[in-house]
């Protein structure tokens, strides 16, 4: 038995996704039950999630009666802020389970946990130094929760980490950044795919109607770019998603906006599409939006940037921000077919279930002495 262990977050996103598919990777490929404990951020109130976060964490008994009550064998943690904390990883070792710490951003140092500010990269705060994300304001609510964060992450950086046995992250390049970052690893991290659970058989790239940009609509995931791009050489693009930038991207017209899309939905959206492009203006660590077009075997086009450098072909890659070289690439790659058996073939290679579920089978069956925390 696998426990997931999960702090949804207020709007919701990849990392949703992601949990819900290691649960069926577990179900149908590694053949043992799973089960999702989650807290929802939205329905957390301001005092909690400040006390959570400054005391490393709220009620960690109920995930120690959830270990006995399943008889789980590993607890698979993904986002644990704001009230999960470390004390829910040390109440589960305690309970007997093995302890996987899963980092799909920059939380640990990054209270806005993507590195991004003020509309560029930003690698200010380090180690236990998140002061400049306080002055900064990053989080951009108020000063107050800014502060929470900022103490939070210095205060139990290393209990966290110190609590896990392993430390996952999506990609090479995040392990990288987050050692430059200072991040307490222990030496205990190694990079797990994403998975994808379906694979077209063939590209449809020829028949393409439209560009597809899907993603949750921040100022980091470069929309606006895109937009400018389409409009540049007359491409029609359609985007699905929702976020707090949505209305003044809409305002500026140049788009068909329809909002959160569902995963039946938007693969039907990947079909009819010519090019998929996820314009990250900043180091993404993965973003599955990436992933899922290539798995549907649409030509996709990204900014070099973070992890998309190692998932996305070479022919799709452009420098982020640069709208003229996004222009390029999407008119080059329009109804290329061939450009989609080959972002089709890329993601079978790193995506594959049979693939991840060898690696996730090596991570639950090591075997390790608990650490002091």
């Amino acid at each position: 038995m696998i426990l997931l262990l999960h702090h949804r977050y207020r709007h919701v996103g990849g990392e949703e996704r992601a949990v819900a598919d290691l649960q069926w990777l577990i179900r149908e490929h590694l053949h043992e039950d799973a089960e999702v404990l989650e807290r929802d951020s939205s329905r957390v109130g301001a005092r909690d999630a400040a006390l959570g976060l400054l005391r490393g964490g709220l009620n960690p008994q109920e995930v120690a009666d959830a270990v006995k009550r399943t008889n789980a064998r590993v607890v698979h943690a993904h986002n644990v802020n704001p009230t999960f904390g470390w004390r829910a990883l040390a109440a589960a070792r305690q309970a007997g389970a093995r302890v996987v710490l899963h980092l799909h951003n920059y939380r640990l140092v990054c209270a806005q946990a993507t590195c991004f500010t003020r509309g560029e990269d930003c690698t200010r705060c380090h180690g236990r130094n998140t002061l400049p994300g306080v002055r900064l304001n990053c989080r951009g609510g108020s000063r107050a929760e800014s502060a929470a964060y900022a103490a939070g992450l210095a205060l139990h950086q290393k209990r966290l980490t110190g609590a896990a046995d392993e430390i996952l992250v999506p990609s090479t390049f995040a392990l990288q950044r987050l050692q430059e970052l200072g991040a307490p690893l222990r030496g205990k991290a190694r990079v797990l795919g994403s998975v994808q659970r379906e694979f077209v058989d063939h590209s449809t790239a020829q028949h393409g109607e439209f560009v597809l940009a899907a993603g949750r609509l921040t100022p980091e995931k470069g929309f606006e770019d895109v937009i400018h791009a389409c409009r540049r050489v007359n491409l029609p693009l359609v985007i699905a998603g929702d976020g707090p930038q949505r209305h003044e991207l809409e305002a500026r017209g140049g788009a068909t906006f329809l909002g959160h899309v569902p995963p039946a939905e938007l693969q039907v959206l990947r079909r009819r599409a010519a090019v998929a492009v996820v314009p990250s203006r900043y180091a993404e660590i993965l973003p599955l939006a990436a992933l899922e077009s290539m798995a549907a075997a649409v030509p996709t086009v990204a900014a070099a940037s973070g992890g998309l450098k190692e998932a996305v072909p070479e022919e799709g890659l452009y420098p982020a921000g640069d709208v003229a070289a996004l222009a390029d690439r999407l008119q080059a790659l329009w109804q290329d077919q061939a450009a989609g058996e080959r972002a089709l073939a890329g993601a079978k290679a790193r995506s594959a279930p049979a693939f991840v579920a060898e690696q996730l089978r090596s991570v639950y069956g090591a075997t390790s002495t608990p650490a002091r925390y």
